[in-house]
């Protein structure tokens, strides 16, 4: 064998490169558009949990987020400048993650005989339906604690709203039921992005996994403890 055809040696899964137009990049900026949807929720999560101090700390909390950045940048500047980095990172997630699914469905104009999904979890056959049902949710959330369509909303005041929009029991089921499809999606997402970029390793396999779970659990259950607590009157 010549030096021309010697074949280099074996190091390992190699990280894919990054593309423009291919699949494998769209895959990758759907892994990092989620990670920035990661972050958001965890700072998001930490941020509710101010409930349990009580109305001022929460509310103070809230006027915080508006007075970032001041007296170098305007009011409330930095916090729209994250929103537009954030509904950025999410029109590019769903769009890609669209495109993705029609280019597989077009790959595979027919049908299996066996429609059974083999080595697939309940987490990764639900990822696009539970997308789209968190996309759902997402604009319901706004309308009900940030723009002001409750019958009880009072602007600025975030204990409040919160108090009143979730001891109402519907609003409280359909949150928690949001927060089983987050958790859901958070789970297989994020053993999916160490897939994605090409950084997981056999050995690590493991490790990520339990990381995913426990990554889904905290945020799930931490969101989800605000609106129990309200409903059974821990918070009032």
């Amino acid at each position: 064998m010549t030096a021309a055809t010697r074949s280099p040696p074996a190091s390992g899964p190699a990280a894919p490169v990054l593309l423009p137009g291919t699949s494998v990049a769209r895959k990758q900026l759907v892994a990092i558009t989620g990670v920035v949807g990661v972050l958001y929720v965890l700072v998001h999560m930490l941020g509710n949990l101010h409930a349990f101090q009580g109305p001022r700390q929460l509310n103070h909390y809230g006027e915080y987020l508006r007075t970032i950045g001041e007296p170098l940048l305007p009011r409330s500047m930095l916090l729209w400048i994250a929103r537009i980095v954030l509904l950025t990172a999410v029109t590019i997630h769903i769009g890609l993650t669209a495109q993705l699914a029609l280019r597989s469905r077009a790959a595979r104009p027919v049908r299996y005989v066996h429609p059974g999904v083999v080595q697939a979890s309940y987490a990764s056959r639900t990822m696009r339906w539970g997308g789209l049902a968190l996309l759902g949710f997402i604009v319901f959330h706004l309308m009900d604690l940030s723009w002001g369509v409750h019958p009880h909303f009072v602007r600025g005041d975030v204990y409040h709203n919160a108090v009143t929009g979730f001891r109402r029991w519907p609003v409280t089921a359909v949150y928690l039921a949001a927060m089983a499809a987050l958790g859901l999606h958070l789970y297989h997402g994020t053993w999916s992005v160490f897939q994605t970029l090409g950084v997981n390793r056999p050995r690590w396999d493991r490790a990520i996994h339990r990381g995913a779970l426990t990554l889904a659990l905290i945020v799930g259950l931490g969101f989800s403890t605000v609106p129990v607590a309200v409903l059974v009157h821990l918070v009032k």
